[in-house]
């Protein structure tokens, strides 16, 4: 059942942007609590893309799996990646609260949210190369 609020006139206002909730697949253990942040660090970022008017990425596997293959990665690039996901989730957080508190002014912020758009996507994809790119890889030295 869709639950998206109906918006006749097609304008984004707060309630149009909400996330919808897009289960990543991860495996229990370790990798659940990290699993979880990543997963709403996405539905985070999904919301940024619909007030940009860019569309919610369909995310590959690499992406969806990084929180099993950065838990079989070893201690030290573990918690890069964790202190990662944290630093990236308050700059979300932060940026998605501005954007809304805008929206509910009237206040179109499109630039903003392409910005915190670009942003996101950018140091994501910095926190996905301390996954190992196979099993051969040798472990990550600070």
């Amino acid at each position: 059942m869709d639950t998206t609020p109906h918006n006749p006139d097609g304008a984004v206002t707060a309630s149009t942007v909400l996330p919808r909730p897009a289960p990543l697949r991860f495996e229990q253990g370790a990798a659940c609590t990290l699993g979880m942040k990543w997963q709403a660090l996405h539905q985070a970022a999904d919301a940024v893309a619909a007030i940009a008017g860019a569309e919610a990425e369909s995310l590959p596997q690499d992406v969806q799996g990084f929180p099993i293959a950065i838990g079989d990665a070893g201690a030290p690039r573990r918690a890069i990646a964790e202190r990662g996901i944290e630093d990236l989730s308050a700059l979300m957080e932060a940026g998605l609260s501005a954007l809304l508190a805008a929206l509910e002014h009237g206040t179109r912020p499109d630039g903003a949210a392409q910005a915190l758009w670009r942003e996101f996507q950018a140091a994501r994809d910095a926190i996905l190369q301390l996954a190992p790119a196979s099993s051969g890889e040798p472990p990550f030295t600070a």
